[in-house]
């Protein structure tokens, strides 16, 4: 009994250890920082979520697909601007160090690395000013992105502005 035992318990940790080999090895080739992809395209990512709608909605004409996707491609870069500042796409003395982090949204946008800076100079007149500057923009990428997924709406069937409007593409 006692050897059945024994054969049984490692059985179990190799089993065990096989399960958890492969995530134990995806862990390793993460790259220079935790969690983080080596080699990150974005133009790919964007390319991957355009053939993605491309399939959700159905187009099969290479023509039509032409005129969506430039349409769609314009909502998806103003709905990215108008994201910076609000939290998105860096954090201050996050991974690259300092404010906005390396590529974030102080290198998207110098109105938050203006901010950033004013609060770190802590002059109240300064932060006022920064902050309606940040605000005019945000205002400005939020009307360019209202108007991108007008003009989108323009060339989208009934079902295909009903698919966008359930992914949050469109409003």
């Amino acid at each position: 009994m006692n050897k059945f035992i024994k054969t049984s318990l490692l059985a179990g940790v190799t089993a065990l250890a096989l399960v958890t080999s492969p995530n134990l090895l995806a862990q390793q080739d993460q790259g220079p920082g935790q969690g983080q992809r080596r080699n990150f395209d974005p133009a790919q990512m964007q390319q991957r979520m355009l053939d993605r709608m491309k399939e959700t909605l159905g187009v099969t004409s290479d023509d039509e697909w032409k005129v969506i996707s430039e349409r769609l491609t314009k909502v998806m870069t103003a709905r990215r601007e108008s994201a910076v500042g609000f939290g998105f796409g860096g954090r201050r003395g996050g991974q690259g160090g300092g404010p906005g982090g390396a590529g974030g949204a102080a290198a998207a946008n110098p109105a938050v690395a203006d901010l950033e800076k004013a609060i770190e100079s802590g002059s109240a007149n300064d932060i006022k000013t920064k902050l309606a500057a940040l605000r005019e923009y945000r205002v400005k990428k939020q009307a360019d992105l209202k108007a991108a997924q007008e003009e989108l709406k323009k060339v989208l069937s009934a079902k295909q502005e009903a698919q966008l409007v359930l992914n949050g593409t469109l409003e």
